[in-house]
């Protein structure tokens, strides 16, 4: 058996939210290694160009195309873009998320509320649908939904940003279920602690480092690269009987 086949995302089209830094840079280099044509995508134009640059520089395909998820009315945009340049697509990340407070659920404003709710669920929700025509035309289409482990038992201090994590989690099952008939595959990835400058607030902060340390099987933060290798497997033919799952990355924290 050729297992370099299997993981192979050569010729394929994929969309990464969130994607100029973290988690999101990570699976789009990631799947630009298997081979890959991939659209990075986040609110800055020329930052996405330099890291585009970068991409290139390795060989690989890659283009920059800037959207606010925040803002419906440029998802339309970055779908009709993608396919003026790729013709297609086959893979849909959902990874970018915001989180705009840390404290007690009851100081969050309705304003904050609204930001999270808008990025984390109704952002993935309307790109995904208008991925749709394009997902379902493809021989292997995958959307991958990066949760957080928040979404499954709620975090200190990130009470809206859990609550969006979970709704983002039924909302990957009610897709899964609904869009198995037009053989796309709907998945979720749930980090634990990752070191990334969206989770520096824990990880730069001794204290809560130690006690989330004292919970986990595998002493140490997770790595955009542990992320990227799990998206893979979900975006590749390997998982190509998986659907509905929700996969936890998170060094034991939730066994």
């Amino acid at each position: 058996m050729d297992l370099s086949s299997v993981f192979s995302l050569d010729g394929k089209v994929a969309i990464i939210t969130g994607a100029s830094k973290g988690i999101g840079f990570g699976i789009a280099e990631m799947f630009a290694a298997a081979g890959a044509k991939v659209v990075i995508s986040s609110r800055k134009q020329a930052q996405l160009d330099e890291l585009a640059l970068t991409l290139k520089s390795k060989g690989y395909e890659a283009v920059g195309i800037a959207c606010n998820v925040g803002n419906m009315d440029e998802l339309p945009v970055l779908v009709t873009k993608t396919v003026e340049k790729y013709g297609t697509i086959d893979i849909l990340v959902n990874n970018a998320a915001a989180n705009p407070v840390f404290g007690p659920v009851h100081e969050t404003s309705l304003e904050a509320f609204d930001k999270i709710m808008n990025v984390n669920v109704k952002a993935a929700f309307e790109l995904s649908r208008l991925c749709y025509p394009y997902l379902r035309n493809s021989s292997n289409a995958s959307v991958i939904n990066i949760s957080s482990i928040g979404g499954l038992t709620p975090e200190q201090g990130l009470g809206i940003y859990s609550v969006s994590k979970a709704a983002l989690i039924s909302l990957t099952k009610v897709f899964a279920k609904e869009w198995g008939d037009s053989k796309i595959r709907v998945n979720a990835i749930c980090p634990g602690l990752i070191q990334t400058k969206f989770s520096e607030a824990l990880w730069s902060n001794e204290k809560i480092m130690s006690m989330i340390l004292k919970q986990l099987a595998i002493k140490r933060a997770g790595t955009s690269e542990e992320i990227g290798a799990m998206a893979l497997f979900l975006a590749s033919s390997a998982a190509s009987y998986t659907t509905g799952g929700i996969f936890t990355a998170d060094g034991g924290y939730t066994i």
